[in-house]
């Protein structure tokens, strides 16, 4: 499996893979989120210009470079938080979530972050106890962080709060760093390591989550 910065002509297919990835919650009575409009293109271009959006594909396989799953982050207090991470059911069970997590992981860890967080419904089986299995764990109300106060709110007004959601976070060991290196590392932008030039160009954003 093959991580790699999104590029621009991956979006279409990334929203492909968020239609797919919805239809599972139709058999559990969610068909809200089923029928949820996957991220517009130009929020998509934003997370991508901005080096926050990878996709993991199989060179090896029929499908070549093409995106079996993708993950939106945002930098959200002292966490790494994901926005959004979404596989093709045609490729379940093949560890694709969990490596586009572990390689966040590794990427947020050495850019001094301390944890990985998300949101998530308590009851689905591949959501919040998916991500008990792989290291993350349900905080308390008194336990979010301003940020993610934020981000529940803005859930709550998009309707998602019709159905029980909690807040969870994987902690991050720390980067040991070269002798005389101090501080931490912020950077709001991740850069493109996909190592395929772009020469897209840029384009209006709406922004927004």
């Amino acid at each position: 499996m093959r991580i790699r910065s999104a590029r621009r002509s991956d979006l279409p297919l990334l929203q492909d893979i968020e239609r797919a990835a919805g239809e599972p919650f139709r058999a559990l009575g969610m068909a809200f989120v089923a029928d949820d409009d996957p991220p517009p293109l130009d929020l998509l271009e934003s997370y991508r210009l901005a080096g926050r959006c990878w996709v993991a594909t199989d060179p090896l396989s029929a499908t070549g470079d093409r995106p079996l799953g993708y993950v939106l982050v945002d930098p959200v207090d002292d966490a790494l938080h994901i926005e959004q991470v979404s596989v093709d059911p045609a490729v379940a069970r093949r560890g694709i979530g969990r490596d586009l997590i572990a390689h966040l992981a590794a990427l947020a860890a050495t850019r001094g972050m301390a944890a990985l967080t998300l949101t998530t419904f308590t009851d689905v089986p591949w959501n919040a106890p998916y991500y008990a299995r792989i290291g993350f764990r349900v905080l308390t109300e008194r336990e979010l962080t301003e940020g993610l106060r934020a981000i529940r709110a803005e859930e709550a007004q998009h309707g998602l709060d019709r159905w029980p959601r909690v807040c969870m976070r994987r902690e991050l060991a720390p980067v040991v760093r070269p002798s005389g290196a101090t501080g931490t590392v912020r950077i709001p932008r991740m850069p493109d390591t996909s190592g395929a030039p772009d020469t897209s160009g840029a384009v209006a954003v709406s922004g927004g989550t």
